[in-house]
This record gives C-alpha cells, sequence and structure tokens, in this order.
C-alpha cells in the first residue's frame, strides 16, 4: 500500500469517528436510551465482524476458555462502559466537549500502564499528564463557577470514557501476547453482545427498528463508525508508524466540532477551545517518534 493510502484510511478513519454524534443523537431522539445505543453498536459490529471472520479470518476465530478473563474487561470494562460515558456525554454535554474529554484516554493508559504493567514514568509522560489536566480545567469552564453553569456530571461521565477507553488498552495489551488483533476485537464484541442484550431487552423495541430513519441510523452507527473505521485504521497501520497514525486521529475531534457546530448548531467557547488545543497538543507532542525508537504495532478501537 502507498504511504499515500495509508494516510488517507487513517484520516478517514478518524473522520469516521468523528461524526458518530450524528448517529448517536439521532437514536437519542428516537427515543433509545444511551445503553440501548451502546447495545446497537456492539450488537452491528459484532455480527459484521464474525461474518467478516468467517471469510477471511477463520484461523483467528479460536481461544482459550481460560482467557475469558481478558475479553471481560475489553468488553464489559472496557467497551461497554466507555460507550455508555461516550454516548451520554454526547447528549449531556456537545459533541466537541464529549470528544475532547474522551481524548483524555492516553493520560489514563499512561497512569494505569505504570501501575499495572511497570512502564516508567517518563517526563515527558508528566507533561502530557499536565497539559492534559490543565486542558480538562479550560474544557470545562476553569472556574467553579464556570463548572456550575455547566453538567458537572456530565464532564465527569466525559472523563469516565477516557478511563474506558483506555482499559482496552490494558487488557488488549495483556491479549496481544496470545492473540491477534481481529481475535481479540471480536471477543471483545461478542462479550459485550452477549452482557447487553440481556440487561437492555432491545429486542421490546420492534416498532422503532422499523422506522426507516433509524434503520438508516443504525446502519451508520454499526457500519460506518465502527466496523468501516476500524478497517481503514488497521490498514493504515499496516504501512504506517502507530505514532503517526495517533497523530492524524486528532482529526477525529475536529471532524466533530464541524459536525456540532454544522448540524446541531453547537457553539465552543474560546476557553474550551484554548483547552482542546492543549490536550491535542499534547497528544501530538507526547506521540511524536523519537529516533531510536523502533516501530510500535498498536491495538486501538473506537
Amino acid at each position: 500500500m502507498k504511504k499515500s493510502y495509508a494516510v488517507l484510511f487513517i484520516v478517514l478513519a478518524a473522520i469516521f469517528w468523528g461524526i458518530i454524534g450524528i448517529f448517536v443523537k439521532g437514536l437519542t431522539k428516537a427515543g433509545f436510551t444511551a445503553m440501548e445505543i451502546v447495545t446497537i453498536r456492539v450488537v452491528i459490529s459484532c455480527v459484521l465482524l464474525m461474518i467478516l471472520g468467517a471469510i477471511k479470518y477463520k484461523s483467528q476465530l479460536k481461544i482459550s476458555y481460560k482467557d475469558a478473563h481478558l475479553f471481560i474487561g475489553t468488553g464489559i470494562l472496557s467497551i461497554v462502559f466507555f460507550n455508555w460515558c461516550y454516548f451520554s456525554s454526547i447528549n449531556r454535554l456537545s459533541i466537541s466537549t464529549a470528544v475532547i474529554l474522551l481524548y483524555t484516554a492516553p493520560v489514563f493508559v499512561m497512569v494505569l500502564s505504570a501501575l499495572f504493567l511497570g512502564e516508567k514514568f517518563t517526563f515527558k509522560k508528566f507533561i502530557l499528564l499536565a497539559l492534559t489536566v490543565v486542558g480538562c480545567g479550560l474544557v470545562a469552564g476553569v472556574s467553579v463557577e464556570g463548572i456550575r453553569s455547566g453538567d458537572l456530571l456530565g464532564y465527569l461521565i466525559g472523563l469516565g470514557a477516557g478511563l474506558g477507553y483506555a482499559l482496552y488498552s490494558i487488557f488488549g495489551k495483556l491479549a496481544l501476547r496470545k492473540y491477534q488483533s481481529f481475535t481479540i476485537t471480536l471477543y471483545t464484541f461478542i462479550v459485550a453482545s452477549v452482557f447487553l442484550l440481556p440487561i437492555t431487552g432491545i429486542w421490546n423495541k420492534t416498532d422503532q427498528f422499523l422506522n426507516g430513519n433509524v434503520i438508516v441510523l443504525i446502519l451508520g452507527l454499526g457500519t460506518v463508525s465502527t466496523v468501516l473505521a476500524y478497517l481503514l485504521y488497521t490498514s493504515g497501520l499496516k504501512t504506517m508508524e502507530s505514532s503517526k497514525a495517533s497523530i492524524l486521529t486528532t482529526v477525529e475531534p475536529v471532524a466533530a466540532m464541524l459536525v456540532g457546530f454544522i448540524v446541531f448548531n453547537e457553539s465552543i467557547q474560546s476557553l474550551q477551545l484554548a483547552g482542546a488545543t492543549l490536550i491535542l497538543g499534547a497528544l501530538i507532542f507526547y506521540n511524536l517518534p523519537e529516533r531510536s525508537k523502533k516501530k510500535q504495532n498498536a491495538l486501538e478501537i473506537k
């Protein structure tokens, strides 16, 4: 694959992740709760991935039952929790604010990796942590009065999305010691689907599923903003360093801001824009490849 195609694929994946607010807000308006929307996303994705696995990745479909805890971690503690927090924050806050809070995930990864995986806490990581904390303060309104005028619970839920997404990297890194990326992704969605279906009882909303607009929103959420985005991102990683890909994915909040502004008439304050710039700038700084750094594989899902 040519490098230019790799860049295009990564950017398209980020854009597809960035427009997810269209589908989430649309399904919320149609009468679905945040947890039901999470269920729709994981079940659609699960079905599509199972079909893809049966066609292309038959050798990667087997796992050991002894490793079930890894997929409970990626599927329930991460994907279910992360998506619920993310979709809830999108509905409570603006789309742009929700996606910026999601981008605190690398800080949680850094802290959790130091605590549980024995990774070193470097000065570069400290800079990332400090800038992200300041950035989050600006996004949330800086002052106590600013937070009160907004939705404190919404901001906390938004940070929960960052934590949930970070947990995928922790459990995923452990699972990568034995399994391929596709296997981990597939069983993550299988576990999440098995967990959510009996809890939500979403089949009771059959009448709403028959609505044409709802069908379009569901297909958009499950295919465009999940499976297609994942496949494009994975394809791009084949010929690109994960650090460079991470920098390119900062297109996602830009896309989310444009969606919020153009589609939902959302506005963003100057202090929030400054906070977003700090967080994204810190991520770009942290992901800049060092000359001595070897190429690394990446495991990401959104």
